[in-house]
């Protein structure tokens, strides 16, 4: 399905959408200009997307795929495609996944999550088949147990795994802790998520001759968003040619960000999606330009991620970072803040994944950590000094047993475990 152009899309949009027609009552009928559109608001996108009395698409679900979206957290969403939609979307992605590193020939063992309506394992599995080198399939899903990839990974002779960043590192996990390594892994291709820094060792001694690279950049409510740019540095995307349009916007502002290095929530239209038109969506993460073009952008993670504790707002990729640079060893090979409340006063848990027993100089090296962050957000150790805040604690656990999302596989950054009265 070609893309149309933008005033076609809007005048489609308003006339066949009942909340498009709302959201751009006021508008000129001849409006065909990006930035004089308003932002969806997604709480109301969603309220009126709902089933039965749809008020978001522009036409009855006749001829169409639908896919399910809770994300990390909150209420699922449905989202569908035609046909043509569908065919015209994977088949872009699928030439992104030649621009990660996949060859002809590359047998791919797909560990994405399946079932439920969710998107994960039929969308790559299908830009898998429409890419435009040939490839070999292997629809392994993500309940697949991890010494059975590890089996099919040598029996096989899989080259290239793609899955969520916590299945591919479960697998790297099973085959270390067998004594094992897979030399014959060409490629890890990681999607749903952001692939952080303190999985790479784990994922460096399982598969040492392995290259990174992101997947592609899509959800299933935005849809298309970005492609992966080759290069060392796998947040690195842009948007595709002739298909999505994508804006960085200032948080507070609203305005358009046009300069490299300022980050700004990511906004998304989609040109040739029509049964639920995606007109200036904002999908929930935030980036920053990274040419002065405005034509590759790196993600920087959620847009609304990070605990708040008290006062304090401890954003998770910077208190990522600094763990990473306080711990040298590598001891780290996942975390999440746990946000609890006990004794009258709120505190934070620095819940961080280990492999195999423990580090031995386990105190030492909490104490460390814990300085680092204080260091680096010196707001936290004022609110404790005040008597407000509990000081900041380390948890260690086996990665396995950092709390993923039951239907997704994905790691939740951050968990609220205070009471809810």
């Amino acid at each position: 399905m070609p893309a149309k152009p933008l005033a076609e899309l809007i005048r489609f949009a308003r006339a066949n959408s009942p909340f498009y027609a709302e959201l751009y009552r006021d508008l000129p009928p001849d409006t065909d200009r990006i930035e004089l559109l308003p932002v969806i608001d997604q709480a109301a996108f969603w309220a009126a997307n709902t089933w039965p009395d749809n008020r978001v698409l522009t036409g009855p679900l006749t001829d169409a795929g639908v896919y399910k979206t809770g994300g990390t957290t909150g209420v699922p969403k449905f989202s569908p495609w035609t046909r043509g939609e569908h065919a015209d979307s994977v088949t872009a992605f699928g030439a992104g996944l030649v621009r990660a590193g996949l060859r002809p020939g590359h047998r791919v063992a797909n560990l994405f999550t399946a079932g439920e309506l969710y998107g994960g394992f039929l969308y790559i599995e299908n830009a898998l088949h429409h890419a435009p080198v040939d490839n070999v399939r292997l629809g392994v899903g993500g309940a697949a147990p991890n010494p059975y990839i590890a089996d099919l990974i040598a029996g096989f002779g899989v080259q290239v795994l793609a899955g969520e960043p916590m299945k591919l590192s479960a697998v790297a996990e099973c085959l270390i802790e067998r004594g094992q390594r897979a030399d014959g892994v060409e490629l890890l291709l990681f999607g749903g998520d952001l692939l952080f820094a303190d999985l790479r060792p784990l994922l460096s001694r399982a598969f040492p001759k392995a290259a990174v690279a992101s997947v592609g950049y899509a959800s299933n409510d935005a849809g298309l968003v970005g492609a992966p740019v080759p290069g060392d540095d796998v947040r690195v995307h842009e948007a595709f040619a002739d298909r999505t349009v994508v804006e960085l916007l200032d948080e507070a502002t609203g305005e358009a960000i046009t300069a490299p290095g300022r980050p700004g929530r990511v906004v998304v239209t989609n040109l040739f999606r029509t049964l639920m038109p995606i007109l200036r969506y904002p999908t929930g993460d935030r980036a920053e330009w990274a040419d002065g073009e405005c034509r590759r952008f790196r993600l920087l993670g959620r847009s609304t991620e990070g605990a708040r504790v008290g006062t304090v707002t401890l954003p998770t990729e910077e208190v990522r970072a600094v763990l990473i640079a306080a711990d040298p060893d590598r001891h780290i090979a996942g975390m999440q803040l746990v946000q609890r409340r006990w004794d009258g006063r709120d505190g934070l848990i620095l819940r961080l994944g280990h492999l195999g027993p423990p580090p031995a100089d386990l105190a030492d090296l909490a104490d460390r950590l814990v300085e680092a962050v204080y260091a680096a957000l010196p707001l936290y150790p004022s609110e404790v000094a005040l008597g407000s805040l509990h000081d900041l604690a380390v948890e260690w656990v086996p990665r396995s047993e950092l709390v993923t999302n039951p239907r997704t596989g994905k790691l939740q950054q951050v968990l609220d475990e205070r009471p809810k009265d």
